[in-house]
């Protein structure tokens, strides 16, 4: 069983279905790269791609071979004699393995407009995606304070209008990282943002007097959690971040269980993401193949 139906679960289902493996790939619909508005540095793709088309075309490779996907939301997942049970709602699915492609979810502040400007591709979640897109343009990063300078340093190599948008009520930096803002230009706000609207194209941030910021691009700082509660409940190994920990085979703690993609990894490339896949399930059918030689062999 495959948990998961993002890049890395998608490329696990094509490398499977061409094994001839008997597997379920259970996707409840809600892959984050569904949300990239045009990718550029997937290897192949010159024009770039969306990320939906990207999926619709991983999913169309997939059900080529005979892959079977199903939608479904897995709330539960057990160890059973010497496989696993998953359920999703009275769903029942048996596997003798499984792998975890579950992903990230993005951490969103509560501000009034923030879900209306992700809806209509005005933020962008990953300046290592697509940070070359952004030369020479305005660009804010709102975020805790902190993680906010953090990502505009990494973003001053593509340009010089850069904008810090602080959100909550610790408006600290140390000596050193306020220094390094006003090097490259920054300028440092006295207040947080309490809301952000959409102008045109243009993002309008609202800061707590009522003044206000422009800009053309807004990236986000405010960090993600992995999906791994499944192998937490299982006793499986996380690292600080929630990032599932495996071997070079893409294995977790639990035997028969593995992981690929952004559960894994915090650099959270689609390139990443499709590598790990590739390793999980050609290690998954190797270990079935072993399994069933020793079954029928002893």
């Amino acid at each position: 069983m495959i948990v998961g139906g993002g890049p890395a679960g998608l490329t696990a289902a094509i490398y499977l279905a061409r094994f001839r493996r008997n597997f379920v790939l259970a996707d409840a619909g809600d892959s984050r790269a569904a949300l990239i508005p045009c990718t550029h540095n997937y290897p192949g793709f010159p024009d770039g791609l969306s990320g939906a088309e990207f999926l619709a075309r991983l999913r169309a490779q997939a059900e080529k071979y005979g892959a079977t996907r199903v939608r479904a939301n897995i709330s539960a997942l057990e160890p059973e004699g010497a496989g696993f049970v998953a359920k999703a709602g009275s769903q029942i699915i048996r596997a003798r393995k499984v792998l975890l492609a579950t992903g990230i979810v993005d951490r969103e502040p509560s501000l009034p407009h923030l879900p209306e400007i992700i809806y209509r591709g005005e933020i962008r979640l990953c300046p290592i995606c697509d940070g070359y897109e952004v030369i020479g343009r305005s660009v804010a990063v709102l975020g805790p304070i902190k993680e906010a300078a953090k990502k505009l340093l990494f973003l001053s190599c593509y340009t010089s209008d850069l904008v810090l948008l602080p959100i909550g009520d610790d408006m600290t930096l140390s000596e050193t990282e306020e220094g390094e803002l006003r090097a490259l230009g920054i300028p440092f706000p006295p207040e947080p943002v309490i809301d952000l609207r959409v102008d045109g194209d243009e993002i309008t941030a609202v800061l707590r007097s009522g003044n206000e910021r422009r800009v053309d691009v807004l990236y986000p700082a405010l960090g993600a959690d992995a999906r791994s509660e499944l192998l937490v409940r299982l006793g499986g190994k996380v690292n600080e971040a929630g990032c599932i920990l495996t071997d070079e085979h893409q294995q977790t703690s639990i035997a028969g269980v593995y992981a690929a993609g952004d559960v894994v990894n915090e650099l959270n490339q689609i390139a990443v993401a499709t590598a790990h896949a590739a390793i999980a399930a050609t290690a998954i059918h190797n270990a079935l193949t072993e399994e069933d030689r020793r079954d029928a062999f002893g």
